[in-house]
């Protein structure tokens, strides 16, 4: 499915519903408020300050939000203040959605909106995100993955109607390794130390990751700090908010995902094209077996954790440790498509 086609699908979506857009002021919530001012009634986004959220994240959704010409609406909750999301479980971001959403919920029936929107697309499902399980649970829509855009697509969507967005909208509790406890100090230090490279350096793209006192620097040109004044001003900031002892990750930080698919020749069928991908996250078959129904021919083993898909002549094996593999596929382009249908089907163990 080509770009314009898709895109033409998510304004169908859109049409005309009365929209409250979870709003960030990133590439994927920045292209669907543009398209819900477009072709919604009365669409609002809503940004929720959550207490971790970077100031500069903030400002530039209001920023962005203002040059779309969407109502935009800022909403405080104070994550830290919750024990359960403090304590930085596995399921932290699941915690953080929710509490999100609650508060859309709240606007939701208040002022008589149809949905929620968010900004998750095709590409968030190839990843562990334990947030995305609110969105089911909630019934809030995510229109970009039932256009089935992918992260790339939503970027070039962007670059071609040449509308700013902000390269990262993560907050500071992504920084702390979970298990880590999340306090003021801790956030206090790495809003600071990210601000001052920022503005010693002028990179956008900074992060500071926080293992208990050892400091981590990702950035998207680390030559930017390669000087000796600059490594040591540096290390005396970092010292004396708290972090031990100062690392620069020479890995440059790069906004991209991983590709969906992978070739794998297969070994035991001539003249056939096997491709395969993992999912960081156990699947529940019995559930995603019901979902898969609507596809195709599905055939269910929930003690062998495997789930088959017989689709438009392919053979999909969901296993339920993550791995799915398709068989009988022409090109890389079909197996694209095939898992791009298949991956909103999939249920993640909770």
């Amino acid at each position: 499915m080509e770009l314009d086609q898709k895109l033409g699908n998510l304004r169908d979506i859109l049409h005309n519903k009365k929209v409250i857009v979870a709003f960030s002021g990133g590439a994927d919530s920045t292209l669907l408020a543009l398209i819900a001012k477009e072709v919604a009634d009365n669409p609002i986004a809503v940004t929720v300050d959550n207490g971790v959220i970077p100031p500069e994240c903030l400002e530039e959704a209001a920023k962005i939000a203002q040059e779309i010409g969407i109502e935009h609406l800022i909403i405080k909750e104070n994550l830290l203040e919750n024990q359960s999301f403090c304590s930085n479980p596995p399921n932290r971001c699941y915690i953080c959605k929710n509490m999100i959403y609650n508060r859309l919920e709240e606007i939701l029936k208040d002022h008589k909106f149809d949905f929620i929107a968010d900004g998750t697309n095709i590409s968030d499902l190839m990843e562990d995100r334990p947030g995305v399980q609110v969105n089911l649970e909630k019934n809030i829509k995510t229109p970009l993955i039932q256009a089935r855009l992918t992260f790339e697509e939503v970027r070039e969507a962007l670059n071609n109607l040449e509308l700013e967005y902000h390269p990262s909208t993560t907050c500071f509790a992504t920084r702390i390794p979970k298990g880590i406890e999340i306090t003021p100090k801790r956030i206090n230090r790495i809003a600071y130390v990210e601000n001052l490279i920022r503005n010693i350096t002028g990179l956008k793209m900074v992060r500071v990751r926080d293992y208990d006192g050892l400091a981590s620097i990702e950035v998207e040109n680390f030559n930017k700090l390669l000087e000796r004044g600059i490594i040591e001003h540096l290390d005396s900031e970092f010292k004396a908010v708290g972090f031990e002892r100062v690392m620069l990750d020479i890995g440059e930080y790069r906004d991209s995902k991983k590709d969906l698919i992978a070739y794998k020749p297969c070994k035991d069928e001539k003249n056939k094209i096997m491709f395969e991908t993992e999912l960081p996250y156990q699947i529940n078959i019995t559930d995603t077996c019901q979902e898969l129904a609507e596809l195709g021919v599905v055939k269910c083993s929930k003690e062998m954790g495997i789930a088959m898909l017989e689709i438009e002549g392919s053979n999909i094996t969901i296993f339920q440790k993550g791995k799915i593999v398709a068989r009988r596929v022409n090109n890389r382009k079909d197996a694209q498509e095939l898992l791009q249908n298949i991956l909103p089907c999939i249920r993640r163990v909770n």
